[in-house]
């Protein structure tokens, strides 16, 4: 999403400094503490399938909130992106309570507080108040898929945490695409007439069934030693985090007025200060909210680098492309749902491959998917460039296909890249950190890709805002094929 990644100069070099500044490694890591069962990976991957889930869920029922709650297109971005400032905001704390307080305890938690926002979502009358309970459907989601990675980091060993940082690779990616298409079959379905509200109002009992199963199943596992909340280093990524995405998604629809410019005009101040009042507390050796020092590995941080680009692009993509499939195209929830099946199915085949390619081949995999998923987005633009009154979901096909594929062998290997070179005693924080890169990105894409192509929308037509979209996210993906050349060459 498993043994190291490095070199083994570098590991040698930069870990037993991380080791050194990171509190003594957790009785939950060592060979006779807890063990995660089957049922129980099951449930953490539940738990952390449905957060990622949600996020891209309501991408398909925009149109359709849209005319029921009369939201308009900043609302309709918020939606999407408020949901994942909270998530991302609040991803590394809930990491860091979950050290200090039990993961198990935590899971529960966050399940039965998404279960509850989930109902708020579904039960909301206005745009604001459905922003409002997306935010903190966000917020419980970061208490929750926090546990599952630390869980699985520090109650499985050897092969069977490599097999099961591989799942969750995979869970995370297809979670991404079943979400708009079971989005697309819920909203069609109407079932007991609630609209698209059924689609937040399906989670209350999954989540419900989360909870209880992690009573039975999940063992409960901490930190031996667990590092206080880092209350400033939390306050300054989310003043940063909101800096920079609240302008750049609320900024076209308010005519962009002054405050935008002064809030994107801090975000380099406020990152400055974050890093320094972070890199300040580890000197002082306490435990900051993001320990810096694990930067210095290299597979990690090279890692991390290549996660911003590649999901940005993933997050714009899947919003845009179900906009433009339903008012562009005028297709459906369904069929806009279904252009995404033939997606799925190349990146859950990928996926299942991936494991025993990365084995044999290394990072070449990973470089290898991006190239792969460039040639899937060169297809979709041709596509569109072609004959816009003609696409339709079959037409999409051959693309969509190329490009889940390439997602399919970039995504999973990565994942687990970055999660084998944490050490096992940050599990929770580093879960966190891989979260936080992940959804902050994600709604980077949104708020980017998604305000340029609703920007454009109204002068160029869709049919060139889709284009101008799909040649940017081809560019990101040129970005991740050279940043994966800096990767290890062996992957464990």
């Amino acid at each position: 999403m498993a043994t190291p990644l490095t070199a083994p100069a570098t590991r040698a070099n930069v870990l037993p400094q991380v080791t050194r500044l990171s509190s003594p490694p957790s009785t939950s890591a060592a060979p006779a503490g807890p063990r995660l069962s089957t049922l129980g990976l099951i449930t953490v991957l539940l738990g952390a399938f449905l957060p990622m889930l949600d996020f891209f869920i309501v991408n398909v029922a925009l149109p359709t909130i849209d005319r029921d709650l009369v939201a308009g297109p900043a609302t309709l971005e918020l939606f999407v992106a408020g949901y994942g400032i909270a998530y991302a905001v609040l991803l590394v704390l809930g990491g860091r309570l979950g050290d200090l307080f039990g993961r198990r305890r935590l899971f529960i938690a966050g399940s039965l507080a998404f279960g509850l926002t989930s109902l708020a979502c579904g039960l909301a009358p206005t745009a604001l108040a459905l922003v409002g309970a997306r935010a903190l459907q966000g917020a419980a989601a970061a208490l929750m898929l926090p546990q599952a990675l630390a869980t699985i980091q520090s109650a499985t060993q050897g092969e069977r945490k490599a097999r099961a940082m591989g799942i969750y690779g995979a869970v995370g990616g297809i979670s991404v695409v079943v979400g708009q298409v079971l989005g697309g079959l819920l909203l069609s379905a109407n079932l007991f007439g609630t609209g698209w509200r059924f689609i937040f109002l399906v989670n209350v009992p999954v989540a419900l069934v989360a909870a209880v199963l992690a009573l039975r199943a999940v063992p409960e596992t901490r930190s031996a030693n667990p590092a206080r909340v880092d209350l400033p280093g939390t306050a300054l990524l989310a003043a940063t985090l909101l800096a920079l995405l609240v302008p750049l998604m609320e900024g076209r629809a308010v005519g962009w007025p002054l405050w935008t410019w002064l809030l994107l005009a801090a975000v380099p101040f406020l990152g400055t200060t974050f890093v320094m009042v972070e890199r300040r507390a580890e000197r002082a050796g306490s435990i900051p909210l993001i320990p810096l020092s694990l930067l210095r590995i290299n597979g990690l941080r090279t890692g991390l680098t290549m996660a911003v680009p590649f999901f940005t692009g993933f997050g714009g993509f899947m919003l845009v492309m179900a906009v433009a499939l339903q008012q562009g195209l005028r297709e459906g929830p369904i069929a806009s749902g279904l252009a995404m099946v033939p997606m799925a199915v190349g990146f859950f085949a990928a996926s299942l491959a991936g494991p025993r390619l990365l084995n044999r081949f290394g990072s070449k995999v990973i470089r290898t998917g991006a190239v792969i998923q460039a040639v899937g987005l060169l297809v979709l633009t041709v596509t569109v460039l072609t004959d816009w009154s003609g696409v339709s979901p079959l037409v999409l096909l051959p693309g969509m296909v190329i490009a889940g594929t390439g997602q399919g062998l970039v995504m999973p290997p990565l994942i687990r890249l970055v999660l084998s070179e944490i050490p096992v005693e940050r599990a929770g924080v580093g879960g966190g950190i891989l979260a936080t890169t992940q959804q902050s990105s994600l709604a980077l894409g949104v708020a980017t890709l998604g305000t340029l192509f609703l920007t454009l929308s109204p002068s160029i037509g869709m049919h060139d805002a889709l284009t101008w979209v799909l040649a940017l996210q081809f560019v990101l993906t040129l970005g991740v094929i050279a940043l994966s050349t800096r990767l290890p060459k062996r992957v464990g």
